[in-house]
């Protein structure tokens, strides 16, 4: 089994879902099995992160750039908005990582070097502005 999973992941996964379904305990790559599970949780918080952090990004280019505000700028956070509330409507549990000062802080270190790159910015706060209820709410954009 275990060769499967290096050549070929999803064969992989379809072959253990197969055995899942018909029973097949003792056939199971149980140690791989609890790898992609473990990695599918960190794919979503590492979603999340980048969500978060286009979102920020443009949030701050929404700030700090009033003269260059436009429909685009408006829906990508509405766009991102929407996006992070269907990933976390179904996976509650992501929202812990909102609780993480390192990872907060690392997406906001993301957000501020996209802001910067995307938009010439400088001299951005180092601490996020906002809350997590700013920032994830439909109406809120910064003066």
């Amino acid at each position: 089994m275990s060769n499967l999973y290096e050549d070929d992941i999803i064969a992989w996964s379809e072959q253990q879902a197969a055995l899942l379904r018909r029973g097949q305990w003792s056939e199971l790559d149980i140690d791989n099995i609890a790898e992609e599970i473990e990695d599918m949780n960190i794919s979503h918080g590492h979603q999340l992160a980048h969500r978060l952090a286009i979102l920020m990004a443009h949030l701050l280019k929404w700030k700090y750039q009033s003269d260059r505000r436009g429909a685009s700028w408006k829906n990508t956070i509405r766009n991102q908005r929407d996006k992070i509330d269907k990933l976390l409507t179904p996976m509650p549990s992501l929202r812990r990582l909102l609780e993480d000062p390192e990872w907060d802080q690392e997406v906001w270190d993301d957000a501020v070097d996209l802001a910067g790159r995307e938009a010439n910015l400088t001299g951005l706060p180092k601490v996020r502005e906002w809350d997590f209820g700013q920032i994830l709410s439909t109406d809120y954009f910064p003066s």
